[in-house]
């Protein structure tokens, strides 16, 4: 049975001004490379000092959370990237990113492993297990494919689903035999299933029946598992609602599709968004088969306040009467800098955060 790292956290952390800096300024590789070291090696240390069960390297060599597939991978044209709503539009729309949502314009052609600049620095330096994670093949239908131009190369978004899918199966393979101990895919793409206004745009946009994009899309996610199942690798996969500077862009409990999604997507665990009202309640996780890991979010990512301790205890309380404890862990509801921008809290706040989910896993699983 995989670890049950009850200490959790989805992966990214906000990039130190001195990288942005540099960024901003379109620094050569050579000068990027020495402060990405630095400061994952700080970020790593932090991490071990805190009580973090699994590392990551904060995504700091990213531009966004799926940069290392669209860095890695020919095809993509981000001078005619689509404009998305991430917020409800009835709130204001979130600040201009980093370019997350280039078009494909030609065949996706594979350049070099998605994480192969930064596998082997986290690898030689992490204190502990490691975590990789990867943008879910189902992304990049919803943002990447354009009517009049994607189709002149894939006929429809099923069409792009399975070259991405392809790519990301033959990756994920290699990455489970090269000591990563937990893969986790961050899928925010499910969220249109949870929301009606964005199941009916989807449907518009893509021009696609939904139920079917569900069943292509858990399809296409186990397919990325089945490859990655090693003894001794962790897999997950992480559902978002939406982040990008601590915007969101879609809301609705799990209920839509929980049944299908516990049963039927092939993980050891589910990193779950439950910071606020938005997430619906903990009564889907019933749903969940016994073999199943639930991860909490249930520390915003997205707010400087820090969460009461009590306010989170209770919580976990409350999870526990539909799930069992010992399926369950704990974590921030998302990363902390889904775009190299990063959500609106500082690092302080970051690391406070940390802190209360290692404090609290020690105190409830001990």
């Amino acid at each position: 049975m995989p670890p049950f790292y009850r200490a959790d956290h989805v992966g990214s952390l906000l990039r130190p001004a001195e990288l942005l800096a540099a960024r901003a300024a379109h620094a050569s590789r050579e000068t990027l490379e020495p402060i990405e070291n630095a400061h994952i090696l700080r970020v790593l240390e932090r991490q071990q000092e805190l009580g973090l069960d699994v590392l990551t390297d904060g995504e700091l060599r990213r531009l966004n959370f799926m940069s290392d597939f669209t860095d890695a991978v020919e095809g993509f044209d981000f001078d005619d990237a689509v404009s998305r709503t991430w917020k409800d539009a009835a709130q204001p729309a979130a600040p201009a990113a980093s370019k997350v949502s280039g078009i494909v314009t030609s065949t996706l052609r594979q350049r070099e492993p998605l994480t192969g600049h930064e596998l082997p620095f986290l690898r030689s330096h992490a204190p502990g297990p490691i975590k990789m994670t990867l943008p879910s093949a189902t992304q990049f239908p919803a943002i990447s494919f354009k009517y009049g131009i994607t189709d002149r190369v894939y006929s429809d978004p099923y069409a792009l689903l399975d070259a991405v899918t392809g790519i990301m199966t033959t990756d994920i393979a290699r990455l489970a035999t090269e000591g990563v101990a937990y893969l986790q895919i961050d899928a925010p793409r499910y969220s249109y299933y949870l929301d009606p206004k964005w199941t009916a745009r989807m449907e518009q946009e893509l021009r696609v029946n939904a139920p079917e994009m569900l069943t292509a899309s858990l399809q296409a996610d186990n397919a990325c598992f089945a490859a990655a199942r090693q003894p001794g690798v962790t897999l997950a996969i992480h559902l978002c609602r939406g982040n990008n500077r601590s915007h969101w862009y879609a809301e609705g409990g799990y209920d839509a599709i929980a049944e299908r999604l516990f049963h039927e997507l092939a993980v050891d665990r589910f990193l779950l968004e439950y910071d606020d009202e938005r997430s619906g309640s903990f009564a889907p996780l019933r749903f969940v088969p016994k073999n199943k890991i639930v991860v909490l979010g249930l520390i915003s990512s997205k707010r400087a306040e820090l969460e009461n301790k009590q306010d989170v205890l209770r919580r976990i309380d409350e999870a526990a009467k539909v799930l069992p404890l010992e399926q369950l862990a704990l974590s921030p509801q998302c990363g902390f800098a889904s775009t190299m921008e990063g959500n609106l809290l500082t690092e302080d706040d970051q690391w406070a955060k940390l802190k209360l989910v290692a404090e609290v896993a020690r105190e409830v699983w001990g």
